[in-house]
């Protein structure tokens, strides 16, 4: 087993210029240290400070990642405090522009690097950690082939996995000594890292097939057996891959992939809420997602479930779904669909005589012929709805809910400046980014951020605190029910969803429903008196406690 590091060198035990004159005596740091002791809130005011002394958002996500290596405790002070202005520094955004240069920027690491030509070390990577069966209960693991929007960066995308489990504790309390981020390094596709002598990540093309699929099971069996008790979370796979483990996997494994359920899950939240405005069922829903990927399946996947639940068959639910990618609607003449399209791919006579352009039937085309009553956007298209879209939009139904979920800002498929405007202010709006409130004949209307981050957190808490043997449908749902329970949208103008700056308070609440679904379906292993309280005995806070040595 490995030597416990220095307690000047362990981010976990580290408490720099908080350590008392008594504590630095015992530890050895008598003259290694300034003479003031000060308090975890001074140094998180100074720290703060030097966050906002920065011009640009990757300078403090390098800060936060430094501070993050030598003081864990304060680094998770520090994002606490200041949550909404925080998260989209250590995560996204601007953890896509870390990435890019995580290579040439490289200093130092907290995650375990997986490599498929070395399978035999997949164990050994575990064991040299040191932690027993009962010491992790979240692993967060990548294979970077589709990193937010920003395509293929093997290694480099080693961060995202740092990130989520960032996210994961400033949201949720989830102990930062009980995770672990991995990242498999399969290869990758992206040239211009292969061709790049600071490339520290296999240097050949992303291995497929039955290999790639060997080095999944084989990561997915060794880190169930070593660690029993933890949540799997699959984080920025490409889409099939991301699918079909899925599938393969969540009756077998305690597995989670944000990308299809947390991204559909806060997807239904939004619904949910739009549904309290229209007072409609699910089964009334005509839903039209642009943009047919990993996330965008998903949530197709999530709220044609939900259309079931409220009476539909599996058919008729998939009747009331369309899919519009880069090549038009999908229609199951289409050559080589892959198989999350597949399912929902509309029968080629049913749209013979529909209008096309270049061959291609179009999002308006789709907008007008349909009418759906969601319309969701995933296409990482800038200005993929515009003006035309969005007004056949409201003008096929009163209260259309318009999700344009792209991220960053230069990705969005259409402002919510404009869409109100377009819509006379009659659209059910949430997008995948912060936006500030548009006014529009007098009224506010306040713009709900369908953040991941609103969700997982509070669904991985729950996940371990009720010890889910797996991560079921109805837990899904009741982490999406839980986040809209939180608003009351039906005011005119009011957002479909909470904001991010009570989300330790909000993942309390989404963990609660998580685990009392999880003991209702019976998939609960483990029991409380008070599930409350255990909830809140869970959450893990930034404070300097017990001794350090």
């Amino acid at each position: 087993m490995p030597q416990r590091p220095p307690v000047s060198t362990d981010p976990l035990r580290n408490r720099g210029t908080a350590f008392t004159v008594e504590e630095r005596a015992n530890l050895g740091l008598v003259g290694r240290l300034p003479s003031a002791v000060e308090t975890l809130d001074q140094q998180a005011e100074r720290c703060y400070r030097q966050i906002s002394s920065y011009s640009t958002d990757l300078q403090k996500y390098t800060y936060l990642d430094q501070l993050h290596d030598r003081n864990e405790v304060l680094y998770y002070k520090v994002i606490v405090d200041h949550l909404a202005e925080m998260l989209p520094i250590v995560y996204d955004p601007t953890i896509g522009d870390a990435i890019k240069q995580w290579s040439n920027d490289y200093r130092d690491s907290r995650a375990v690097y997986l490599s498929i030509d070395r399978p035999d070390d997949v164990r050994e990577s575990f064991t040299g950690l040191g932690l027993g069966p009962d010491d992790v209960d979240l692993i967060v693991v990548s294979d970077a082939q589709e990193i937010l929007g920003i395509g293929d960066w093997g290694v480099n995308g080693t961060d995202i996995s740092i990130g989520k489990l960032a996210v994961y504790t400033a949201a949720a309390g989830i102990d930062p000594s009980r995770v672990v981020a991995v990242n498999l390094d399969v290869g990758t596709d992206n040239e211009m890292l292969l061709n790049s002598p600071e490339y520290l990540g296999n240097r050949h093309a992303r291995i497929t097939g039955q290999r790639y699929d060997d080095f999944i099971d084989l990561y997915l069996r060794t880190a169930s057996e070593l660690f029993p008790n933890a949540l799997l979370h699959f984080e920025d796979f490409g889409p099939s891959n991301a699918r079909r483990i899925l599938e393969d996997n969540r009756d077998s494994y305690r597995i989670f992939n944000d990308d299809m359920q947390g991204t559909g899950a806060i997807v239904m939240s939004a619904v949910f809420s739009g549904l309290k405005v229209t007072k409609q069922t699910f089964a009334e829903q005509r839903l039209l997602v642009f943009g047919a990927g990993t996330a965008g399946t998903g949530m197709a996947d999530q709220i044609s479930a939900a259309m079931i639940r409220d009476g539909l068959t599996a058919e008729e639910a998939k009747a009331r779904v369309w899919l519009v990618d880069v090549n038009g609607l999908v229609t199951d003449d289409m050559a080589d669909l892959p198989n999350y399209q597949a399912a929902y791919a509309r029968p080629a006579a049913e749209v013979a005589d529909w209008a096309r352009t270049d061959g291609v039937i179009d999002l308006l085309t789709v907008v007008t012929e349909v009418k759906p009553t969601v319309l969701i956007g995933t296409s990482t298209m800038h200005n993929g709805f515009p003006q035309a879209v969005v007004e056949a939009l409201a003008a096929g139904v009163e209260r259309p809910i318009l999700l344009p979920l792209s991220n960053p800002t230069e990705r969005i498929e259409v402002m919510p400046a404009d869409a109100v405007p377009w819509t006379d202010g009659r659209a059910l709006i949430a997008t995948g980014i912060p936006v500030d409130p548009v006014n529009y004949n007098g009224v506010d209307f306040h713009i709900g951020q369908a953040n991941n981050a609103l969700l997982y957190p509070g669904l991985g808490l729950g996940t371990i605190v009720s010890g889910a043997a797996r991560v079921t449908d109805g837990m899904l749902l009741a982490a999406a029910k839980a986040v809209a329970d939180q608003v009351d949208p039906t005011g005119l103008g009011a957002s479909l969803l909470p904001d991010v700056d009570n989300l330790r308070a909000s993942s309390a609440t989404v963990a609660l429903a998580v685990a009392k679904q999880a003991i209702e379906e019976g998939v609960a292993t483990k029991s409380h008196d008070n599930l409350v309280q255990a909830v809140e005995d869970a959450m893990w806070q930034p404070i300097y406690s017990g001794n350090p040595e």
